[in-house]
């Protein structure tokens, strides 16, 4: 598995400590696997990075019902009972999630993604794969 450099670790932490309400970050290749994780334990991490491949794949043939768009997936913003959800593309294959409490404020969180994407995105490529494989 692909795993963040410790040195930047510390960014996955600075964007959790500096929104209020953030619980868990996730940073996961396009097919589900969990490259990072910040505020949570690696089950809850790898089950969210699973359900993140789906939610991009579904996001991606909606995209399709835009004519003239590029199809590709930028952000997906889902609020339920508790809290939000934040999936953000992150560079080629590679995704930033987010689990935050109900009283997150979205405009910050949404900012603090991008800023942190900004910074890290190239680190945050994965490679595609077919059976298992990097495919180069």
């Amino acid at each position: 598995m692909t795993q963040l450099q410790p040195s930047m670790d510390w960014m996955l932490k600075d964007l959790a400590e500096s929104v209020p309400g953030t619980r868990h970050v996730v940073v996961l290749t396009a097919d589900g696997l969990r490259m990072a994780q910040y505020g949570t334990d690696e089950d809850t991490a790898d089950r969210l990075a699973a359900a993140c491949a789906g939610l991009q794949s579904l996001s991606v043939a909606i995209a399709a019902e835009f004519p003239g768009g590029d199809r590709t997936m930028r952000l997906v913003v889902i609020e339920v009972g508790g809290g939000f959800f934040y999936l953000m593309a992150a560079g080629p294959y590679a995704y930033l999630a987010v689990l935050a409490d109900d009283g997150v404020d979205a405009g910050l969180m949404g900012q603090q993604m991008r800023d942190l994407v900004a910074r890290i995105g190239q680190h945050l490529t994965s490679p595609p794969r077919a059976d298992g494989r990097v495919v180069k």
